[in-house]
């Protein structure tokens, strides 16, 4: 069975196509190493560094997928703001190209990496279900989102199997420290460096972190589960900054300050993900505590 995953040579996808391999999987991986890294790329995968905005139909017809994990995106909130169009053409006008390829070569079920972050605004309620309004603040949240319903549109028009993940705040091993997402991680870079870690507003706005290897079962148990349905992946609690940043000073530099800047636009304040509804139909629920998925990043820094 060959299973593509874009953006395998990311934070997320690279730890999925381990996964995969480690099951047995011929693993094909498309990234344009924009953000991935070569360093990340399991040596028993098969890679292509390629744009999802490019023609790839010629290794759709070569591998004949029978899944396809679509994790290539522009994931940075900031950057969607400064740069809506660049936003909208990898997460939008690239994933209908990737979308065309699947149905072309029907080349399976597409699992779909989402946001629960970004895409319900701020909420009117938590933790925040399926069901919550979506209502995303920035350019990121709206065209991850925009993709969502293209891919319902292609299941109705051409059958497409699909499943799609909206997730939390992902942390964990391999996510980039010098990158613009990710506070657990560029915490965890600054600290370690000895360099004063920047928070942003009062530091009180809160997330759902949920650790990356919870986030890769849930990826694997949506292979056969799941069909047509979408599932937050998150734990449902809210943590905040200033809750992370103390933790990570206790763990590395007790005596380390951090500076406050004025708060960012397009972000939440508050968000936690309601997963019930994973639980019940996917069988997956979020296993590793906050504190034991940090000691355990913390090992690869």
């Amino acid at each position: 069975m060959a299973i593509l995953v874009t953006g395998g040579a990311g934070f997320i996808g690279s730890n999925i196509a381990d996964r995969l391999i480690s099951c047995g999987y011929e693993t094909v991986i498309i990234d344009n190493l924009s953000t991935g890294k070569v360093k990340n790329i399991n040596k028993k995968a098969i890679f292509y560094r390629r744009d999802i905005c490019e023609n790839l139909e010629d290794i759709f017809e070569k591998h004949k997928f029978e899944a396809v994990y679509h994790l290539a995106a522009q994931i940075d909130v900031r950057k969607s703001v400064s740069d809506p169009i660049l936003d909208a053409q990898i997460n939008i006008i690239g994933g209908i190209n990737l979308l065309n390829a699947i149905v072309k070569y029907r080349s399976g079920k597409l699992i779909y990496s989402s946001t629960g972050g970004a895409i319900y605004g701020e909420p009117k309620y938590l933790p925040a279900d399926e069901k919550h309004p979506v209502n995303p603040m920035a350019p990121y949240g709206t065209s991850k989102y925009c993709l969502e319903k293209y891919i319902e549109y292609f299941s109705k028009l051409y059958n497409l199997k699909y499943t799609i993940l909206r997730y939390a705040n992902v942390y964990g091993n391999r996510q980039d420290p010098m990158g613009e997402a990710g506070v657990i991680a560029i915490f965890m870079g600054k600290i370690t460096q000895g360099k004063t870690p920047v928070i942003f507003g009062n530091g009180q706005q809160t997330r759902d972190f949920v650790f990356v290897k919870d986030v890769v079962e849930a990826n694997l148990l949506s292979l056969n589960r799941g069909e047509g349905e979408i599932y937050n992946i998150g734990t449902g609690k809210e943590t905040s900054v200033n809750e992370i940043y103390a933790c990570l000073k206790e763990l590395i530099n007790p005596n380390e300050k951090a500076e406050y800047r004025p708060e960012r636009p397009g972000e939440v304040f508050r968000i936690a993900l309601d997963c019930s509804k994973a639980k019940r139909e996917l069988q997956w629920e979020a296993a590793t505590s906050l504190q034991d998925g940090i000691k355990e990043t913390l090992k690869t820094y």
